[in-house]
């Protein structure tokens, strides 16, 4: 033991060393020719430390990094309780998975129930809900005051006798309108879901984002607030809510001890549930339909050493976005710039623009322009999902959906709408450059 310990010590040495000499030295920003990525993997030894650690152990599924992840995230947002899954996908499909359990009675979403979502976002937050057989309720989202988020106006339009969540977004790091959210949800007895995937260490009212709705879910790959390559979680207090969705990430089994470990409750053999025979193993009951959503030991290693990274990945993120705004505000005339949500402070997953309709330019001429000046753009997602291959045949058949109105905003978002990163890997001589390109750019089409 002292022996392979030694060796561990002097590998984990060695990884330090090689990231010294393979990543902390980067290559000097070249406006023009160096690629301004819109996100990325921000690390430093420690993350790869960490992953070696775990890889030497070789214990792989879930163990003693996943749990300390697990806890410390947890901590972080002061929620009870969080878990561990192998994508902000998974995390999705876990958390309305939950909210169909047998064990929550009335309250179970079933086949045919609503949920009031929008389609100006990213598709993942809207699979699950078609796949379990529920109806998307789609209303539409705020847009002239900056804030992209679903407009809260429009809730009691929505709402039907087969509603019983709402499931959103917080739009690129900027919460949505919790106060009212929560308020409605409470006065009709609705389940809550909130997609914090692009908002991690956003607040509302001082509280994380997340944390609000019964339900919160992350994503973790690379251009999110931390990354463990592919990964992500949900987090509840709520206890019953927390054994459904282990139970569903773990294959739906009835047992809940860890991996590697049996009888942790002292009845593996001494039990009846559903028509098995008495004493049938524990460890293959099953009390829902589930899944593998587990991710491994090497990604919790490294959402590890990022965790203890996130305030300063989000004052860094707050930083460029306050850059970008300030310096693109004499362009108010051309754009809707982005707005911080009232009572908000968001952590900004990326900078919105959105062309005014009489700017003298389109989207793609602008994205175009910055494209082949090296800026890397992205549309918001789906921008009109019902609009997209998908729903093709959900469509021709005009049925297995509802929308409310003409989701006027969604559409112009559609058309008009681009962002542009703020991750932590910026530096002020990328910011300067993006500004300098969108100026001449916009001087360039509307000098007369």
């Amino acid at each position: 033991m002292k022996k392979s310990l030694k060796l561990k010590h002097e590998i984990l040495a060695k990884v330090k060393e090689y990231y010294q000499v393979a990543h902390a030295s980067k290559a000097d920003f070249v406006p023009g020719k160096s690629r301004v990525a819109y996100g990325g993997r921000v690390f430093d030894a420690k993350e790869m430390q960490n992953l070696v650690d775990a890889a030497l152990e070789f214990w792989l599924t879930e163990g003693r990094f996943t749990q300390e992840f697990e806890q410390k995230l947890a901590k972080y947002l002061d929620a009870k309780f969080s878990l561990f899954v192998n994508s902000g996908s998974s995390a999705n499909l876990l958390a309305f998975a939950t909210l169909t359990s047998p064990l929550l009675g009335e309250r179970r979403i079933k086949r045919g129930d609503e949920v009031i979502t929008v389609a100006a976002g990213f598709p993942t937050t809207v699979t699950p809900i078609i796949n379990y057989g529920a109806v998307p309720v789609f209303v539409d989202v705020t847009l002239e005051d900056g804030t992209y988020n679903i407009d809260c106006n429009l809730l009691e339009r929505a709402l039907s006798a087969k509603t019983k969540l709402i499931m959103v977004a917080h739009t690129l790091g900027n919460p949505c309108d919790l106060k009212a959210l929560k308020a409605f949800c409470n006065k009709h007895q609705l389940w809550l879901i909130e997609d914090n995937c692009d908002a991690l260490g956003s607040k509302y009212a001082g509280k994380f984002t997340g944390t609000f709705g019964d339900i919160g879910t992350s994503s973790f790959y690379p251009p999110h607030h931390l990354t463990t390559g592919e990964g992500g979680a949900i987090y509840t207090n709520n206890p019953l809510l927390y054994k459904i969705a282990r139970s569903v990430r773990d294959w739906g089994k009835d047992c809940s001890c860890p991996s590697g470990k049996d009888n942790v409750c002292g009845a593996r053999f001494s039990q009846q549930l559903g028509t098995l025979p008495f004493g049938y193993d524990h460890k293959y009951i099953y009390s829902h339909f589930g899944y593998n959503l587990r991710a491994t030991d090497l990604q919790a290693a490294i959402g590890s050493a990022q965790l203890a990274k996130l305030n300063k990945f989000g004052e860094k993120r707050r930083k460029n976005w306050q850059m970008l705004f300030n310096g693109l505000k004499d362009l108010e005339e051309f754009f809707i710039l982005p707005q911080a949500t009232t009572n908000s402070d968001p952590s900004w997953f990326g900078f919105l623009l959105t062309v005014r309709e009489k700017a003298g330019f389109t989207r793609e001429d602008i994205v175009n322009y910055l494209e082949t000046h090296q800026i890397q753009t992205r549309m918001l997602f789906a921008g009109n999902l019902i609009r997209q291959p998908c729903f093709d045949q959900m469509r021709a058949a005009k049925k297995g959906y509802r929308v409310i109105g003409n989701l006027q905003n969604t559409d112009r978002i559609m058309q008009n709408t681009f962002w542009i990163g703020v991750y932590p890997g910026m530096s002020v001589k990328m910011l300067n450059y993006i500004l300098a390109v969108i100026h001449f750019f916009v001087q360039k089409h509307t000098a007369h």
